[in-house]
């Protein structure tokens, strides 16, 4: 079993989609990005990268996200490196329940490294409680944000 979180969201989907799409607003919302460094011209298209730094001043580390796999407006997959564990698949889905809200959901699973070897269902207690904290901030972030 994969760990996966979802949550309610009172605003259109294509308003969440536009938080993903926003390479820029990824350190609002992600839990542990700290810094954006850049964020690739092509950014959410497969093989882009957002540069970021993740941990706390003075002890952040530079690091990067990959898109792995994209249905624009709808799922984003993504690579993330977890330095010494490996890195992560993530994906996030976008379900439309009606004209202002939607249902998100994330799921996260080990997928390279030393972290590959343990069992999703011991993965889970550790990365849940950040998993619902950087949905909670995607809801913040699309509900709330201008739109331009």
């Amino acid at each position: 079993m994969e760990p996966e979180v979802g949550r309610d969201v009172r605003t259109d989907a294509e308003s969440v989609w536009e938080v993903l799409a926003d390479g820029w607003a990824y350190p609002l919302w992600v839990v542990g990005a700290t810094h954006m460094r850049d964020v690739d011209d092509d950014w959410p298209a497969v093989g882009s990268q957002l540069h970021h730094s993740v941990g706390i001043w003075p002890f952040q580390l530079d690091d990067h996200t990959e898109v792995v796999d994209v249905d624009p407006g709808r799922r984003l997959v993504l690579r993330a490196r977890a330095w010494i564990a490996g890195g992560a698949h993530v994906q996030l889905t976008i379900e439309p329940r009606g004209p202002a809200d939607c249902h998100v959901r994330l799921r996260e699973v080990a997928a390279e490294g030393i972290g590959r070897f343990i069992p999703g269902w011991v993965q889970a207690p550790a990365i849940t409680p950040r998993n619902v904290e950087t949905l909670s901030r995607l809801a913040d972030v699309a509900e709330h944000r201008r739109r331009s």
